[in-house]
């Protein structure tokens, strides 16, 4: 009798085990669903956001094999025809849109940010592309003394001239974004004087026209409380070089300069001949769309259209303050 009770009091533990187990599976599942649903969710959410996020920009980038985007017909600008994605979209382009020219065509260019101004750096020319700064009222009134230490920049990539390919060269070390605007900070002033910042000049373009219009942008700067500049050497097809690292020696140098907080808004370009430049000043004048015909760059796209077709349209000299 005992025997018969303890057997089947072993059948209805096994039952009683078996549906424990089956329980316990069952309670495990449904945690586990929403558990591992949820893994397989987040998991997806990583592999979107990493194929979704853009690339971000260093402080300067080579662009020499990048094909630009809204690219205009090469030749006489036409109006009406600015990149859209250069635009403000209705608000007021800041210092910095305004600063940076759009290319239209490809070349070897590396972007640099410094102190005092942005360079877009060539190493095939050993020369800037460009440099761009805006010189203010109160950076005009700086007193740090000019260092005249010509220097390497630390930041190109690539090879760059040295004063060795200079000497005995017959020009100048040109400064693009000149010492006398840098004098508002001694980092500033530094970083003025790297080879970046340099262009082989006829010393009596250096010295005298160049030199004159710098001063002259000066007292813009007072005078309308901020000035906007792009300038850069204007290169042909067959230059001559100076030097071991075969610094090429530009024909032409341009200047583009916004005045934009008077109203009403104002600008105007210079074209200089890489030779003896003392005519004055008004001499050299020229409309911006024409330096964007020789440049193949647009100058001050971030402006609306109206505007700007305006103001590069024109080239009177005699419109700023004197």
């Amino acid at each position: 009798m005992n025997r018969r009770k303890k057997g089947k009091n072993r059948k209805i533990f096994k039952k009683e085990s078996r549906s424990n187990y089956k329980l316990g599976c069952i309670i495990t599942i449904i945690i586990l669903i929403p558990i591992l649903y949820g893994v397989y969710l987040y998991c997806q959410g990583i592999d979107t956001s990493q194929k979704e996020k853009p690339q971000t920009s260093t402080s300067f980038q080579t662009s020499s094999d990048q094909k630009p985007e809204n690219k205009k017909p090469e030749g006489k600008k036409t109006k009406g025809t600015k990149s859209e994605n250069n635009k403000s979209g209705g608000k007021n382009p800041t210092t910095k849109e305004l600063e940076i020219p759009v290319s239209l065509t490809r070349r070897q260019e590396q972007i640099i940010h410094h102190t005092g101004y942005t360079v877009s750096y060539n190493k095939d020319l050993k020369l800037p592309n460009w440099v761009s700064y805006e010189l203010t009222r109160k950076e005009t009134k700086g007193k740090e003394k000019r260092s005249n230490r010509f220097i390497t920049d630390p930041q190109v990539r690539g090879l760059i001239a040295t004063n060795t390919d200079y000497a005995h060269s017959g020009y100048d070390k040109g400064h693009m974004a000149p010492a006398a605007d840098m004098k508002w900070s001694p980092q500033a002033m530094k970083e003025s004087f790297y080879f970046s910042n340099m262009c082989p000049q006829h010393p009596q373009l250096n010295r005298r026209g160049w030199k004159n219009l710098e001063e002259k942008i000066r007292d813009w700067a007072i005078a309308d409380s901020a000035i906007i500049i792009i300038c850069g050497p204007i290169i042909t097809r067959q230059p001559k070089t100076i030097g071991k690292n075969k610094v090429v020696v530009p024909q032409q140098f341009f200047k583009v300069i916004l005045s934009p907080f008077v109203k009403p808004m104002r600008a105007i370009g210079f074209l200089f001949n890489n030779k003896q430049s003392v005519e004055p000043l008004s001499t050299y004048a020229v409309t911006i769309d024409s330096i964007e015909h020789l440049t193949n760059m647009d100058f001050f796209a971030a402006l609306p259209d109206e505007i700007e077709n305006k103001i590069e349209a024109e080239a009177d000299y005699f419109q700023w303050p004197n």
